[in-house]
C-alpha cells in the first residue's frame, strides 16, 4: 500500500462509519492525517474511530440537515484550526422500482441524501478550506449517475447531480489551491446491498467487464490520491471506478 503524505493535516469523511467512506478514512489515517468520520449512525461512527485509534473522531450528523452539518464544520475547524480534506461519501441505494411506480416520498428522500448531502456539506466546508487557502474534495457519484441504471432512477438522478455539482465547485474554486473532483465507482458489496433486489445486483454485475464489484480498498487508493498536494492541478474531474463499465 502507498502511503501519501498527509501529516498535519485534517479530513472529514461523510459516510465514514462503514464501506467506502470508512476505507477512505483508514487509508487517509495511515497516510497521517487526523480523521473524522461524520455519519448518521453516531454510535458505529464512534466505534469505527476507536478501531483506527489516535487521531479518529466520530460524530453523528445527517447530512440532509443543512444547520447539523454547518454546525460540525464549524466545530470542527474550532477544534482542528483547519479542515484540509472533504470526501463526500455518504449515500443510500434506496428501493428498486421503474420511474413511474416511484414512490414520491422514497425519491426525495434517495436525492435528499445523495445529493442534497453533497451540496451541504460542501457548502459548509468549502468557505472554510477557501480562509486557509487549501483545500481537497472528493464527492462520491457512482457510475449510474453516468449511464442511469433502470429501476434506480432516483439513485441515478441524484448521482447524476453530483458530477454536475462537482464540475461547477471545481470552475468556482479553480483560483484557489483548492481542487473538487469526483469518483464513478461501480457496485462495491458493502451493507448498502442490504437495500437493493437481489436482481438489481445481478444487473450490475453483468455490466462490469472486470467481471466482480469493486473492492472499496481499491476505490480508497484512488480517491486517497485526489486529497493529496500531489493532486494540485486536476479539479471538476470525474475519476472512473467501475471496471471498464463506463463508456465515457
Amino acid at each position: 500500500m502507498n502511503r501519501y503524505d498527509l501529516e498535519g493535516q485534517v479530513a472529514v469523511v461523510t459516510g465514514g462509519a462503514q464501506g467506502i467512506g470508512y476505507a477512505v478514512a483508514r487509508r487517509l489515517h495511515a497516510s497521517g492525517a487526523t480523521v473524522h468520520l461524520w455519519d448518521i449512525d453516531g454510535a458505529l461512527a464512534a466505534d469505527s474511530a476507536a478501531q483506527l485509534g489516535e487521531r479518529a473522531h466520530g460524530a453523528s450528523v445527517d447530512v440532509t440537515d443543512p444547520s447539523a452539518v454547518e454546525a460540525v464544520a464549524k466545530a470542527t475547524a474550532a477544534a482542528e484550526g483547519r479542515i484540509d480534506v472533504l470526501v463526500a461519501a455518504a449515500g443510500v441505494a434506496g428501493m428498486n422500482a421503474p420511474v413511474t411506480d416511484y414512490p414520491v416520498a422514497e425519491w426525495h428522500r434517495i436525492v435528499a441524501v445523495n445529493l442534497h448531502g453533497v451540496f451541504h456539506t460542501c457548502r459548509a466546508v468549502l468557505p472554510i478550506m477557501a480562509a486557509k487557502g487549501y483545500g481537497r474534495v472528493v464527492n462520491i457519484a457512482s457510475v449510474a449517475g453516468k449511464e442511469g441504471n433502470p429501476n434506480a432512477g432516483a439513485y441515478s438522478a441524484a448521482k447524476a447531480g453530483v458530477i454536475a455539482l462537482t464540475k461547477t465547485l471545481g470552475k468556482e474554486f479553480a483560483g484557489r489551491d483548492i481542487a473538487v473532483n469526483c469518483v464513478t465507482p461501480a457496485a462495491a458489496r458493502t451493507r448498502i446491498f442490504d437495500q437493493m433486489s437481489q436482481s438489481h445486483i445481478d444487473y450490475m454485475l453483468s455490466k462490469i467487464p472486470r467481471g466482480r464489484f469493486l473492492e472499496v480498498d481499491e476505490a480508497a487508493s484512488m480517491i486517497a490520491w485526489l486529497c493529496t498536494r500531489e493532486n494540485s492541478f486536476t479539479t471538476g474531474a470525474v475519476f472512473d471506478l467501475s471496471g471498464g463499465r463506463a463508456t465515457y
